[in-house]
């Protein structure tokens, strides 16, 4: 395989600069790396992260169809709009892809991101009438929906059996070429901002593919990369964590500090950078430029509601944005965690101690924790029921963040994945998806017992999910959202035993301490990326050191990294000053306990057995009694009974 061997053909050639900073080595890779890259290249085929040539051609051969359907359109529109025929058929348009399919690490079966670059007589309603009308007609296109209303609109469609998820962009020009260049910024004036945002994809995705040293390289660590983060379940950007763009900028950036290096060694040194990293100081690919657009970019120096970002990773294409702007305290913990943990492990697997298929051992969630919150979203049509889903689980990272500023939690962990409702909770409720969150309860000093209310945080949450759908025109009857505490020994009423079987214990650092850098308070704002209304919130926002930094980010990045790399494990983690949210005080109603404060790790298993008197339940009994069940659980938390447990300090 091509990747695996690449850097060996730069050897003699002149070292380019990339990035912000001079790199950490220029090392060349020896045998044994080329080995454990072969290694790695065999432990990720299972997993079907690599396509067969007859795949690809088939992608191509669908994309090449797909274009020349834009390019008929736009022309047989240009005609009734009254262009002269010979204009009319000249005006061109071009089928742009970018994502994991343009930075060539999709895997089998997956969909194709891709832009429709129109000239100026095609209008964006022309893209969801008209061709979306021509699209209707097309025998080989399947599932064809329009979502005219998202962040970036969009058209999705099954095309041969390839998915597509198709955006529309319309410049100011006459024509659009086939060798048009949307690298250039003066594509971006006059444009709408749906536009600037369906252009942004492709300029990112070129701009991260021109950043670094060896493509190859890149490209097989970022695969790897990606598998590891789906399995362990930190690869989502809608709730909280990075999405596809953000995990392409971190490697990015590590194959900037070590130029030469192979996919083996990079995906370790990835991790050595990113557990090390201090946050919130921002991943940069390039130095910020200069434009005469006026478009909104994030500067922390100018706009403060950037100063609250917990984990900046910016994109290097103008105008330049935060793709981790929905990242909270709690997500970057979880990240920060399993980045210690990835780095734990393949120190191992290049010391011949471990083979490359721990690494993609999947996070075993519903033994991590010992508290848990489940959600659960009901409707009574399948079709209801996927409108619903779709907007609660959008919504989740808002119930996160209102959760992580409670002062008595320290993680709020959702689980990136749904979950069927059992044949119980179907019957009771129609078609119902849950979603798990782990709790992490701080201990609080010298107290006998500690109620912790939540009746605030969950109907916060339920509100806003309500609100929009009714904003949206989406609510309907039968639609439901509810909340309820789960002891991890209960999940048995929600979840199959095959889905809560214990594994191997591991070996995980503590991410309660400090994981990270800051620990902010985080707001469930939807501010968007390119709107220039950011929402304010009340997260801890960079000192004043920090803000400074910004102007020499040369110099302050390359201290970073270094540090990253040279700095002892304990040197950076508590910098950084934290801050605390007071909450408004609840009496009645979603109340969580705190058992045994002494365990305030999520890492559970290595916490000692309560005594039965520990977990004694006062006053109003729990939902949870031994002997209770889900039905149970379900209408209590429906009904606002207060689940009252407390825990014991010696």
């Amino acid at each position: 395989m091509k990747e695996m061997c690449g850097t060996s053909r730069l050897q003699n050639q002149p070292q380019r600069h990339y990035g912000v900073t001079s790199p950490i080595s220029l090392a060349p890779p020896k045998d044994i790396d080329c080995v454990q890259t072969q290694k790695l290249v065999e432990a990720m085929r299972p997993f079907g992260v690599f396509e067969d040539e007859e795949e690809q051609n088939h992608r191509l051969v669908v994309l090449n169809k797909l274009n020349s359907l834009v390019k008929e359109w736009i022309s047989e529109l240009g005609e009734s709009k009254n262009l002269p025929p010979s204009a009319a058929a000249n005006v061109g348009g071009k089928i742009f892809t970018f994502g994991s399919y343009k930075l060539g690490v999709h895997t089998k079966g997956a969909d194709i991101d891709a832009v429709c670059v129109a000239p100026r007589h095609v209008e964006r309603s022309d893209f969801f009438q008209s061709f979306f009308e021509k699209l209707k007609h097309q025998e080989k296109i399947k599932n064809l929906r329009a979502v005219e209303d998202a962040y970036v609109p969009v058209v999705k469609f099954e095309f041969d059996g390839i998915e597509i998820d198709l955006v529309f962009a319309r410049l100011s020009m006459q024509t659009v070429s086939d060798n048009l260049d949307l690298g250039d910024d003066s594509r971006l004036r006059s444009l709408d901002i749906r536009c600037i945002r369906s252009l942004n994809g492709c300029r990112v995705t070129d701009e991260i593919l021109h950043l670094v040293p060896n493509k190859e390289n890149f490209r097989l660590t970022l695969r790897a990369i990606k598998l590891w983060a789906k399995r362990r379940g930190i690869y989502s950007n809608m709730l909280g964590f990075l999405g596809g763009v953000s995990w392409a900028m971190l490697v990015a950036r590590t194959c900037q500090l070590y130029p030469n290096a192979l996919a083996s060694t990079l995906v370790n040194k990835f991790f050595l950078v990113f557990s090390k990293w201090e946050w919130p100081n921002p991943v940069l690919l390039k130095q910020p430029e200069e434009s005469n657009l006026n478009l909104p970019v994030w500067d922390p120096r100018v706009n403060p509601s950037d100063r609250y970002h917990v984990m900046p990773i910016i994109t290097p294409a103008y105008p330049q944005q935060n793709s981790t702007y929905n990242v909270s305290t709690s997500t970057r913990a979880v990240m920060v965690e399993e980045f210690k943990h990835g780095l734990a492990v393949t120190n191992e697997i290049l010391q011949g101690k471990s083979d490359w298929s721990k690494l993609f051992e999947p996070l075993n969630f519903f033994q991590k924790y010992k508290h848990y919150i489940v959600l659960t979203a009901s409707a009574s049509t399948e079709e209801h029921h996927l409108e619903w889903v779709g907007l609660v689980e959008s919504k989740i990272r808002v119930l996160v963040g209102n959760l992580e500023r409670n002062e008595f939690i320290t993680i709020a962990h959702v689980k990136p994945q749904s979950f069927p409702g059992n044949q119980e909770l179907c019957k009771q409720s129609g078609y119902v998806s849950m979603w798990f969150l782990g709790i992490v309860f701080r201990k609080v000093e010298n107290a006998e017992s500690v109620n912790i209310d939540l009746t605030y945080v969950i109907q916060s949450f339920t509100d806003t999910v309500y609100r929009q759908a009714n904003n949206l025109n989406v609510l309907k009857e039968g639609m439901k959202i509810e909340a309820a505490h789960v002891k991890r020994k209960h999940l048995h009423y929600f979840l199959p035993a095959e889905t809560l079987q214990k594994r191997k214990k591991q070996s995980i650092p503590d991410i309660t301490q400090n994981a990270g850098g800051l620990q902010c308070k985080r707001t469930s704002s939807d501010g968007s990326c390119l709107d220039s209304s950011r929402d304010t919130d009340s997260r801890t926002p960079y000192n004043s050191s920090s803000l400074n930094k910004m102007s020499k980010l040369d110099t302050s990045t390359t201290e970073i990294e270094r540090n990253a790399v040279c700095q002892r494990s304990s040197g950076g983690n508590n910098r950084e000053k934290r801050s605390h949210v007071a909450v408004p005080s609840v009496s009645k109603g979603f109340s969580i306990p705190v058992i045994d404060s002494r365990c305030h790790s999520p890492i559970s298993e290595g916490c000692p057995k309560k005594t039965r008197d520990e977990e004694k339940l006062t006053g109003q009994d729990s939902a949870f009694k031994d002997g209770g069940n889900a039905e149970d659980v379900r209408r209590r938390s429906t009904d606002n009974v207060i689940l009252k447990w407390f825990y014991s300090v010696e």
